[in-house]
């Protein structure tokens, strides 16, 4: 037993719309992963009577080691620790979580954030991100003193996962439709979990950049088009491939490529999912999407498929999916959650559901597919912008920006102007809808890096730009009004 106390040098703890990210060592280190995980324990023994949590991490610098301290703290502190034994995905640390009833889950890892950030996830009873109010008990339990004890045992919580998927996949249609994708894990934590799960059903695939590594071999872990390069290369090298699938560096998004290494944009990923979730799978309940989601999804919705708009974070579809029955929950940066699983983004079983999609809608490449659903959806006209701003700054730009009350924005009219709170209720999203369908700017100050989301979504490349250059003169204005 090692009791730490932190009398210098403490940052400021807070937690953001997904738990804690920070920079290693000069934020998240040791001592901070200890205080952490003191907090966490005092907030589990006040809230249930027989306390529980399983521990995992990715493969990020110290994830390993941080994950064994914040499980000896939660040990030592009396709570019934269970910890990973090796790398896996965040969801298959929020099934377990589920499964075995436990009180809650701790995941280690940054997400996509860049490779000198690590971080803390936390994951309420449901097998789902715990909810702000929570967070911010947590929040509030923080002190300057831990305690080590003993590490607990380790154990495997891969098996249960693959038992559950194995369940809710349509692996003979895969098989059938002689479908091989390859994989990019993105050094991530997704490894080879997606060829193992197929290969174990008879079905081909390949995964490059297949083990994790700390500093993601050199990329940003996004899954997003300016970072799969080398997805996009090889695919366009050898012609065996149906389609590409990256996830990121927890591995609970999921990034989409056609076998001729063109990108799929998120937009188009969650509306042909969610066409398929409702149309052919046939399944019941709303459909849940963040703020910047294409308005084309709105032409799915129906009395039994109603449409519910949440803020960004896939926490708030969460909180949806525990309050009614969700067909299926999506957000821009490639998170998807399904109501037949756990109310948890989850990249590897997202992967899987889109294979299937395209086995059974009858072709074998997905730029096949994709032609055929333009035709029937249209084209989507949308970009995001990641604006850098200083800490400070970012947080003030957006409430005085929504006292000006816009009236127009890139010579449109504005039709009508919504807000969204940070867990401390302060703006950290401001939404302009345009008159005219599909015809909107999001800002969003981001709470676990130094930026200004800018979204926008038009009829046209051109409209989608002349919002989105409306956009950053607006936050730069403020931003100058504010230094």
């Amino acid at each position: 037993m090692t009791e730490r106390i932190i009398k210098y040098g403490l940052p400021d703890i807070r937690f953001g719309t997904d738990g804690w990210r920070g920079i290693v060592n000069t934020e998240i280190n040791g001592d901070t992963v200890g205080i952490v995980a003191d907090a966490f324990a005092r907030y589990l023994r006040e809230n249930s009577d027989h306390p529980s949590c399983i521990v995992g991490f990715d493969g990020r610098r110290d994830s390993r080691n941080f994950a064994e301290i914040f499980a000896s703290v939660l040990k030592q502190e009396e709570i019934n620790t269970f910890l990973s034994d090796r790398i896996t995905p965040t969801p298959y640390v929020s099934y377990y979580t589920q499964k075995h009833k436990l009180s809650a889950g701790v995941m280690i890892t940054a997400s996509h954030n860049p490779a000198h950030y690590n971080g803390i996830k936390f994951k309420g009873p449901y097998g789902g991100p715990l909810m702000t109010g929570e967070t911010l008990k947590v929040e509030n339990l923080l002190s300057h003193s831990y305690t080590e004890g003993e590490r607990p045992d380790s154990v495997n919580i891969v098996s249960d996962y693959d038992h559950h998927i194995d369940e809710l996949i349509d692996f003979a249609a895969i098989e059938n439709a002689g479908l091989k994708p390859l994989i990019d894990s993105m050094g991530g934590a997704g490894e080879t979990y997606i060829q193992n799960i197929l290969q174990r059903h008879s079905i081909q695939a390949e995964t490059i950049y297949a083990k994790a590594a700390p500093d993601f071999s050199g990329r940003y872990a996004e899954p997003i088009e300016k970072n799969l390069g080398p997805l996009s290369a090889a695919l366009r090298e050898n012609k065996a491939y149906c389609c590409g699938l990256a996830t990121d560096g927890d591995a609970d998004r999921l990034g989409v490529m056609t076998e001729n290494g063109e990108w799929l944009s998120a937009q188009e990923t969650i509306l042909y999912l969610s066409d398929y979730i409702l149309n052919t799978r046939n399944a019941d309940g709303a459909i849940v999407i963040t703020s910047s989601v294409t308005d084309k999804i709105s032409g799915l919705a129906s009395p039994h498929h109603p449409l519910r708009e949440v803020q960004v974070g896939f926490k708030y579809i969460c909180e949806a999916m525990l309050n009614e029955p969700v067909a299926i929950g999506c957000e821009e940066s490639g998170g998807f959650g399904f109501g037949m699983h756990i109310p948890e983004r989850d990249g590897i079983l997202s992967a899987l559901i889109f294979l299937e999609m395209l086995a059974r809608s009858g072709y074998d490449r997905l730029s096949d597919f994709v032609r055929t659903k333009r035709r029937q959806f249209g084209e989507i006209h949308y970009r995001r912008i990641d604006h850098p701003v200083p800490h400070a700054g970012r947080t003030r730009i957006l409430p005085l920006l929504y006292e000006n009350n816009l009236s127009t924005l890139a010579k449109f009219d504005v039709s009508g102007t919504e807000t969204f709170n940070s867990s401390r209720g302060i703006i950290n999203g401001l939404k302009y809808r345009l008159k005219g369908g599909c015809r909107w700017l999001l800002l969003r100050a981001s709470e676990t890096e130094p930026l200004m989301r800018v979204y926008a979504e038009g009829q046209t490349s051109a409209e989608v730009e002349a919002i989105l250059n409306a956009g950053l003169s607006i936050v730069s204005e403020s931003y100058e009004k504010d230094r």
